[in-house]
């Protein structure tokens, strides 16, 4: 019907049309709705000046009707692109991806105040701490603090905060589980969330990658000894929004939940997000001696055996403080 109705000639322009160039001088993007039909894309293209002879398409997708079957999405159009390339990106769903990262030792509230300026992503949740956070997403815990897995996530235009959480949430807690799975059964760790909780502690006091492992095993060392983990990063944790940028040694003396110089054991909750690299440390503490660690202002730390020992560099590293002292290692 179709070729008595168009004659030889026009049906083998209609086959060739996907090979046709669109009429385009720069770049550009095209979006694609949720609902989207092939007739308000040959309506489209027309407007927009791409190609000429709209019919022709129609016919093309009566001719081929699984070209119709178009995916939403937002699709990058470049200059030289086909018709046939155009509509293979819309069928095959291959759309525009954005990326955001959730940093390593961020809190939750530090990863939403940077979620809310994402563009792309669609704002669905009015939660600004870890606790409502919890509450939004309908997790099983009171806090949702250190529950997204730290790493880069590839997301489409459109999609929410809420999806893109719970996708880090989910990936958190399969990382987690497996490598659980694998620890040695001796630390002192009585669940995989004990162990996200040290992997954050961890996670905060660790400048260089190789020196992960090392604190480590001060950590379980100290808690297999009953010893008070005494780490800075839970004491300004606990301390909240009334910590300024200067830790006193009032500040170290409070009774809070998290102030691990007055608990004997780890906080309550993990204190910020981690990566897998915080995970694996956890629970694979490097073996020795040292139950004591101070920063020496380059990003590394002193590792010392002894209480003398660390006194005397914390006099060297601490209280004769380099003028470039810095708590991360210099970027390279």
């Amino acid at each position: 019907m179709i070729l008595a109705t168009v004659g030889w000639n026009q049906y083998q322009s209609v086959l060739d049309l996907p090979n046709q160039r669109l009429s385009l001088d720069q770049p550009t993007t095209f979006t694609v709705p949720a609902g989207y039909t092939a007739s308000r894309l040959v309506s489209e293209l027309s407007e927009r000046q791409w190609m000429d002879h709209p019919i022709k398409l129609k016919l093309l997708f009566k001719l081929k009707p699984e070209l119709t079957k178009l995916r939403s999405g937002e699709y990058e159009i470049r200059v030289g692109d086909t018709l046939g390339v155009l509509l293979d990106r819309l069928i095959s769903g291959r759309s525009v991806q954005y990326r955001v990262t959730l940093i390593e030792g961020a809190t939750v509230k530090e990863m939403l105040a940077s979620l809310a300026d994402n563009e792309q992503l669609e704002r669905t949740l009015s939660a600004t701490d870890a606790v409502t956070l919890s509450s939004q997403l309908g997790l099983k815990a009171d806090s949702s603090e250190g529950l997204f897995l730290a790493e880069t996530y590839y997301f489409e235009r459109g999609t929410t905060d809420r999806e893109l959480l719970l996708r880090a949430h989910n990936l958190l807690n399969e990382v987690l589980d497996r490598h659980w799975q694998k620890r040695d059964k001796t630390l002192p760790l009585n669940s995989a969330y004990e162990a996200l909780t040290l992997a954050s502690i961890i996670e905060k006091e660790t400048g260089l990658s190789s020196e992960r492992s090392k604190i480590s095993g001060v950590f379980i060392r100290r808690l297999n000894r009953g010893m008070r983990l005494q780490t800075d990063p839970t004491v300004i944790y606990g301390l909240g929004d009334r910590y300024q940028g200067n830790l006193t040694r009032k500040h170290l003396k409070e009774a809070t939940p998290y102030n691990t110089y007055k608990i004997p054991a780890l906080p309550p909750t993990p204190i910020a997000l981690v990566g897998e690299e915080a995970i694996v440390a956890a629970l694979n503490p490097e073996s020795g001696k040292s139950l004591y660690f101070v920063a020496k202002g380059d990003g590394s730390h002193q590792f010392s055996d002894t209480l003398k020992q660390h006194n005397r560099a914390v006099r060297e590293y601490q209280l004769k403080r380099r003028k470039d002292y810095r708590s991360t290692p210099e970027a390279n």
